[in-house]
């Protein structure tokens, strides 16, 4: 939640995204696209890119992911490219999501690696954030 706190006090959309492995954080990331000026900047890319950095490798096995929301096809492609052992999301995102919502990508079988997925994690803290973040800019 820190860093989708912090991606919101940038102006971006409030998603943060974290990876462990043996009980330790060795990656952490909020959304960052509009900053960067890159649509892949999303916390979940950039949580798998900083974790492939720090362990010198192109695969997260062993490793789990906590995001506060659900990830997007994009996202889902790169946790099973990245072999990412679990996957932990707050909010449901029915428009974008691609796990439980949309193209359920981890159920295709066309997809190489699936995940343990376990949804709701902080799902109301996240889900409160997102919405009092849009209903901001609404007004």
């Amino acid at each position: 939640m820190d860093e989708a706190r912090a991606a919101a006090r940038h102006g971006e959309v409030p998603v943060g995204a974290v990876i462990v492995r043996d009980g330790a954080i060795i990656a952490r990331a909020g959304n960052r696209p509009r900053e960067a000026n890159d649509p892949s900047a999303h916390a979940e890319m950039l949580a798998i890119r900083a974790a492939c950095a720090a362990l010198g490798r192109d695969r997260l096995t062993g490793c789990d992911l906590y995001v506060t929301l659900e990830p997007c096809t994009m996202c889902a492609a790169a946790i099973s490219f990245a072999r990412i052992r679990r996957l932990y999301f707050g909010a449901t995102d029915e428009k974008g999501g691609a796990v439980v919502s949309g193209v359920r990508f981890f159920e295709q079988p066309t997809c190489h690696h699936a995940p343990e997925v376990y949804p709701g994690i902080g799902e109301t803290e996240a889900a409160d954030l997102l919405k009092r973040f849009f209903a901001e800019r609404r007004v």
